[in-house]
């Protein structure tokens, strides 16, 4: 079984050493292993499991909420229906991120096409409409 040291783990995921050590401290991490002299070894499910809490980092949720995922993944099968209402939660927080990132998205495209017309014209007057007017 091939195992990695922390960083090799920490370059595998685009970590820092240090942000590792503090998920460790936090609790995230409570089934990597360690060597004799007490170094963390990891074996390539726990870079499995490091991935899935990257990802719940990546919705905004709380290192405290995702240290709860990780306690109700230790305790098994009893905590299936919690981890299963958490992951639509996710999907949900998710799903509204990408409906705001949509609509400034929108505002940016329409931006572009109106500097693109306004340079292709030589004047922004053409989007006099639009154009926005700072006062001094």
């Amino acid at each position: 079984m091939k195992t990695y040291t922390i960083s090799e783990v920490a370059k595998e995921l685009n970590l820092t050493v240090y942000t590792l050590r503090y998920y460790d401290k936090e609790g995230l991490m409570p089934f990597v292993g360690r060597t004799p002299s007490g170094n963390r070894l990891f074996k390539e499910s726990d870079l499995s499991a490091l991935k899935v809490i990257e990802c719940l980092k990546a919705t905004g949720m709380p290192i405290k909420e995702i240290k709860n995922f990780i306690d109700w993944c230790s305790e098994g099968d009893a905590t299936l229906q919690q981890r299963y209402d958490m992951f639509l939660e996710r999907r949900a927080n998710v799903e509204a991120q990408m409906e705001e990132l949509r609509k400034t998205m929108e505002v940016i495209e329409h931006k572009c096409l109106y500097y693109k017309t306004a340079l292709e014209a030589g004047t922004e007057d053409i989007h006099k409409e639009d154009k926005i007017e700072i006062n001094s």
